[in-house]
């Protein structure tokens, strides 16, 4: 290897020569270009990583030392920078103090890397050069008076460029919050209010969530409300147009170490540094009202966030493969629970693991934004090792003694950044729920599972429906896809009903006399009466018979299942098993004895009004105005029910990534017949709804085989252009496919577009008996707030992931949990 050491003596003009066969390739960042200076594209190495991170000076995708070749070789790109940041302790004066030694202090400026080594204790040194591949020639940084401007300028600019993932919406999950202007400022009336610790309500409208605090009168008023429906009414802004007074906190969720803060003034989420003395103000001690709050307005439940974290206990920590911790974002725990759980699964390894070395070998040339590619990644960081490793001796006598040394995990902001992108929720800085995560996740694992064994067949199971005509006693059979069983928790069925009633009565009467609320009380269910209550007949209205060619009086339905691998729901205390027997829930079909309803659709009923909808063209116009298509803003003002550009404009956010956000708005035909109930089973679901045979045409037609552009058509919702765009930036592994299965891809170019059993998903049939392996909990609440925590059995010891965190789990509070894994257990 031949360093900068090896090339003393040469001039200035030697040094450009050098560079001369270079320049072409040699960028400078422009506005939108996204420089990855903390995380390599096919790991977790970093400029804090032993081999550094090498940022390709074209693309500036950052590297590996284990794969920045491949990208060489790949692309012909032969200029990196190369970035190392050696972490040290300070060396102390003769006085105690640290003495500062940064080395080139400010060359990694807006770097995110570990903020565990940003304290007092910890020292950077920053080192950056410029590698020339494949000789390895290193030109140390900065170069000045050596370089050609042009380098000089874009090693400059990669340099002080901001994070890659930084955007521009200020509820982005990844923009830094800053200290609010008006914090340390801040003018607090003298108006004797005091807030009490719960039994919070709008002083306007009487809602009692999403509340928030004005941080200047002490006005507790609700929020915004969202095009779902979620929200409040709006009038803590209505009241900070009336008073000015700025800032706001949220009561729901207000801990120890959370504090929602919005600044009406800045128009964005903000910092308080003395948020702590601004509460007390008003008699809120931040302490008692930590970590937990229910719906109901009960005092926090601060045991549960104790027993769900096992805080109060000297877990041991573990490393080594399967035993990496994932780093929180900030409110991402939902993620990193439900990634942990899917690499636990053996599906799921096989597919990416497994498959990493094609994976990464076929990816396209910016492997940040392939699905497959950032799998494998997070896949391999979590089972590899690597990125979970002991303390040294030196370190376990000197932190793990103190209690000091921190695990580092993996962070996945490449990761969030990409499965997050153009979701309205996932891509917000806020807590989630970790079921609609889930699956959000399924459904892109569906969509870009092109070649790879497809995971989902783990968790895919059919749902069989039987409706039955009380008065003709006929029967029909539906079925349907599904990936998890929800089950409701009946609480007339609470072991502890009688003090479930008197603690109700307590709080009751604490609420209106406006005291602490009593010691909560939680709903004690047993498992088998939530089994019971999911499996009773359910009376539907209004229910046509076929059979009668009318409205029958009172029909039953009920489900029963034929399962593979899924998760319960519950926010409940429930003794659920270790093991699970649902032989008795196996679907059936048709029993003997039993006779079909026909299969009829319904008559048309025309309504008396079939006008066409009326939508404020005015409003629509304004929206127009902003750059939006018209007939995206028509739908907005229709679908949120001519309530104004605001509410319309929310509705344009949360929707203008989807395929049809453009089109005209289309409402169904009253003259239309639409499908019978026998056939909205399992074709209704979108991973069974074959495309049009004349997308397929079209696509065909330009020379692409037809396997190709069915999942192409599949995987992008049949919308022509984004299946085009999709078939493009898969060439390179379709190609790879090709010539590895000629003989499947005859097939595949060859089959009927009726036959969709070989398309369509696939269910396993097994067993009823299950084992319990995983459960994630949460603490907080709601679903869309507070902390998720989740319990995985390995090795036959159940382990917990919090976070970065990673030990064994001494006391798993499995009647605690939100959602529960079940695998089955084979025959023998």
């Amino acid at each position: 290897q031949k360093s900068r050491g090896g090339m003393n003596g040469r001039m200035a003009a030697d040094l450009g020569e050098l560079l001369v066969p270079y320049m072409p390739t040699i960028r400078v960042p422009k506005t939108g270009d996204r420089v990855f200076k903390s995380e390599c594209a096919f790991s977790y190495d970093s400029p804090e990583s032993e081999g550094g991170l090498y940022v390709c000076m074209n693309t500036f995708l950052g590297f590996g030392r284990e794969h920045v070749e491949r990208h060489y070789r790949k692309t012909g790109q032969s200029v990196y920078m190369h970035l190392k940041r050696h972490v040290k302790e300070k060396a102390t004066g003769a006085a105690g103090g640290a003495i500062p030694r940064r080395r080139n202090g400010k060359v990694f400026l807006d770097l995110e890397l570990n903020r565990d080594f940003n304290g007092d204790e910890y020292d950077c040194e920053d080192e950056a050069k410029l590698v020339i591949f494949p000789d390895h020639f290193e030109i140390p940084l900065p170069n000045i008076e050596e370089l050609p401007a042009l380098v000089t300028i874009a090693c400059d600019a990669v340099l002080n460029a901001a994070s890659a993932y930084k955007k521009q919406e200020p509820d982005s999950w990844d923009e830094e919050i800053q200290v609010s202007k008006h914090a340390r400022s801040l003018r607090q009336q003298d108006n004797g209010v005091r807030i009490p610790p719960s039994g919070w309500k709008c002083q306007k409208c009487e809602m009692k969530e999403n509340l928030w605090l004005n941080l200047s009168d002490g006005a507790v008023l609700c929020g915004k409300w969202f095009f779902d429906g979620s929200g409040g009414n709006g009038h803590a802004l209505d009241h900070f147009k009336d008073t000015n007074f700025p800032l706001a906190v949220k009561l729901d969720n207000l801990t120890l170490d959370i504090a929602d803060i919005y600044s009406f003034d800045e128009e964005e989420a903000v910092l308080d540094p003395q948020i702590s003395e601004h509460l007390q103000h008003f008699g809120i001690d931040i302490i008692p009202i930590q970590r937990v709050h229910n719906t109901n307005g009960m005092r926090p439940r601060v045991s549960e966030w104790e027993v769900i974290q096992e805080s109060g206990m000297k877990l041991k920590a573990v490393y080594g493969s399967g035993f990496t911790g994932i780093k929180n974002l900030g409110n991402s725990c939902y993620l990193g629970t439900i990634m942990q759980v899917l690499f636990s699964i053996p599906e799921f390894q096989r597919a990416y693991v497994g498959n990493l070395q094609r994976i990464y070998d076929y990816s396209p040339l910016d492997p940040s934004t392939d699905f497959s590619t950032q799998m494998a990644k997070l896949g391999h960081g979590l089972l590899s090792g690597l990125y979970s490793k002991p303390p040294m001796k030196s370190e376990l006598i000197e932190q793990v003694m103190k209690e000091e040394y921190k695990p580092k995990g993996i962070s996945l902001k490449m990761f969030k950044a990409l499965v997050s992108n153009g979701h309205p929720e996932f891509s917000s800085n806020r807590q989630q729920d970790a079921q609609k995560f889930f699956l959000h996740l399924i459904n892109l694992v569906e969509r870009n599972c092109v070649g790879l064994e497809n995971p989902n067949n783990a968790f895919r199971y059919l749902v069989e429906e039987r409706v039955q005509c009380c008065q003709t006693q006929k029967v029909r059979y539906t079925q349907k896809v599904d990936y998890l069983m929800q089950l409701p928790a009946p609480i007339e069925a609470a072991s502890n009903r009688e003090e479930l009633i008197a603690y109700e009565a307590k709080r009751n009467e604490a609420e209106e006399n406006m005291r602490a609320p009593p010691e909560p009380v939680r709903a004690r269910i047993p498992f088998t009466a939530c089994l019971q209550a999911f499996t009773e007949p359910e009376n539907v209205p209004d229910f046509w018979s076929s059979e009668l060619q009318a409205k029958s009086a009172g029909p039953f339905l009920h489900f029963e299942l034929n399962m593979t691998l899924t998760c319960f729901s519950t926010d409940l205390s429930i003794d659920m098993p270790d093991f699970l027997d649902l032989s008795r829930l196996r679907g059936t079909g048709l029993q003997a004895g039993e006779q079909e309803l026909p299969d009829l659709t319904p008559p048309i009923v025309l309504p008396e009004d079939t006008r066409a909808p009326e939508i404020d063209e005015s409003a629509a116009m304004q929206l127009a105005e902003m750059g939006f298509p018209l007939e995206a803003c028509r739908k907005a003002i229709y679908y949120t029910g001519n309530m104004g550009p605001e509410m319309a404009f929310n509705w344009i956010i949360a929707h203008m990534e989807e395929p049809d956000f453009a089109e005209p708005l289309a409402l169904p035909t009253f003259m239309e017949p639409g499908p019978s109930v026998a056939s909205s089973g399992l074709a209704a679901t979108p991973l069974d709804n074959h495309p049009p045979e004349e997308s397929i045409a079209i696509l065909t037609s330009m020379g692409f085989p037809r396997r190709h552009t069915v999942q192409a058509l599949k995987a992008t919702n049949n919308n022509l252009e984004r299946a085009l765009d999709w078939i493009f930036t898969h060439t390179e592994r379709e190609e790879e496919e090709e010539e590895t299965s000629d003989a499947l891809s005859d097939m595949a170019d060859t089959t009927e577009p009726n036959d969709s059993d070989a398309s369509g998903p696939q269910i396993k049939d097994g067993p009823g008996r299950y084992e319990l392996f995983a459960f994630i909990s949460h603490i907080g609440a709601s679903t869309m707030s507070g902390h998720y925590v989740c319990h995985i059995k390995k090795e036959g010891r159940w382990v917990i992931f919090n976070d970065h965190k990673v030990c064994l789990s001494e006391r798993p509070p499995k009647d605690l949990g939100y959602i529960y894994f079940y695998r089955r257990l084979s025959s023998s």
